[in-house]
């Protein structure tokens, strides 16, 4: 199989179902060999299975590509260890990490138990730091080493994080911490030849399904054969770009993707300021921040303008 991602080694997490699966075909397709890793648990993160992995790799191979199955628990520090020696021993390098599983328990922050922050934080924040750093570790031993590094990491985050979604603190926090985790690798591992980037997808998915359908977004209206706007697959193409050789000089950047559409997120800047050549009095306060506030063209935009997973 050819493409612009020939003969690259691709990892990718979460890869048994939805978003993730979707990524692992169409690498495939475009001549990446693929690491499949799924934990295949449910979408609060109970139970596993070896199952949706290994499907995902049979897909792969009937279509005459090449991919293996891997079921570590990506969060646990040694899992994702093995997970990144996996591409290593079964292809012979690492090319591209793709960092996309997740959970969800969503719950108002007075109703949220401990569990259920701990659980989704783990998920997320760890289960994208443990593997960038292995992936970090071996990219930066092969640059040592005098290799040519020309290799990709992409991170998942949400609009939820990045726009504040009420009802999903916990899942907001780590889709944020993923954001800014992002841009900070992108500049820890530039010197290694490895370039950093983000996406927020918009998809229909099992974590999305519920939080969809009571904002009444659906594809029940669409017609077969007709392009579906929230079909898991419309993220795969901008996802394999990332990881591919093409994106060159592109790096620390968040692109938020639906359908047939892309959106840099911009980071955060300065705004309105006010300063003054003595210590503020609290009280005069009264005026000066809320005017700063007014002032500003960065105020939050709900989620459901814009493109989200």
């Amino acid at each position: 199989m050819n493409g612009i991602c020939d003969g690259r080694v691709v990892a990718i997490t979460g890869a048994g179902r939805g978003l993730g699966r979707e990524y692992a075909l169409e690498f495939a397709r475009q001549g990446a060999r693929v690491v499949v890793n799924d934990l295949g648990g449910e979408s609060d993160g109970g139970g596993s299975s070896a199952g949706p992995a290994q499907q995902v790799v049979d897909e792969i191979e009937a279509m005459g590509g090449a991919a293996v199955a891997n079921t570590d628990d990506i969060a646990d520090f040694d899992g994702a260890k093995r997970f990144v020696e996996s591409a290593i021993s079964s292809f012979g390098r690492l090319d591209t990490l793709v960092n996309n599983a997740g959970i969800l328990r969503d719950r108002t922050i007075v109703n949220m138990s401990i569990e259920e922050w701990d659980s989704v934080i783990r998920v997320h924040l760890r289960g994208t730091f443990s593997p960038t750093r292995w992936a970090g570790e071996y990219w930066r031993e092969r640059s040592k080493a005098g290799d040519q590094i020309d290799a990709r990491l992409i991170n998942t985050c949400s609009s939820s994080g990045l726009y504040a979604n009420p009802g999903q603190a916990n899942y907001a926090a780590a889709k944020s911490g993923i954001a800014t985790f992002t841009v900070v690798a992108s500049r820890e591992l530039a010197r290694y030849g490895v370039l950093a980037n983000a996406i927020y997808p918009t998809a229909l998915s099992r974590l999305t399904e519920e939080v969809f359908a009571k904002a009444g977004l659906t594809d029940e209206a669409v017609a077969e054969g007709e392009f579906s706007p929230f079909d898991a697959a419309n993220v795969a193409p901008a996802v394999v770009w990332l990881g591919s050789s093409r994106s060159t000089g592109i790096t620390g950047q968040v692109f938020g993707v639906r359908g047939g559409s892309i959106v840099v997120a911009e980071n955060w800047r300065p705004g309105p300021s006010a300063e003054v050549d003595r210590r503020w009095d609290p009280a005069e306060l009264d005026e000066i921040i809320p005017d700063l506030v007014a002032r500003s063209t960065e105020a939050l935009t709900p989620a459901s303008s814009r493109s989200a997973e």
